[in-house]
């Protein structure tokens, strides 16, 4: 995978008002931005569900059998 030029990203923004028009383009990138969000904010909780569980690890006493 390269780079994305200037070329390229002005053909693919024509290619997107073309198939979606230039009134369904902010709802569209609202949608983005709403599940790019939700998809840090899991991730977030997922970070924190880890490290506490981690934590509580390292809490617990060693067993000796």
């Amino acid at each position: 995978m390269g780079n994305l030029g200037f070329q390229e990203i002005l053909l693919i923004a024509v290619v997107v008002l073309v198939l979606f028009g230039g009134r369904k383009i902010p709802e569209f990138m609202k949608g983005i931005g709403k599940g790019i969000r939700e998809f840090n904010d899991a991730k977030e909780n997922v970070k924190k569900e880890l490290e506490e569980g981690m934590k509580e690890k390292d809490k617990e006493p060693a067993h000796k059998d």
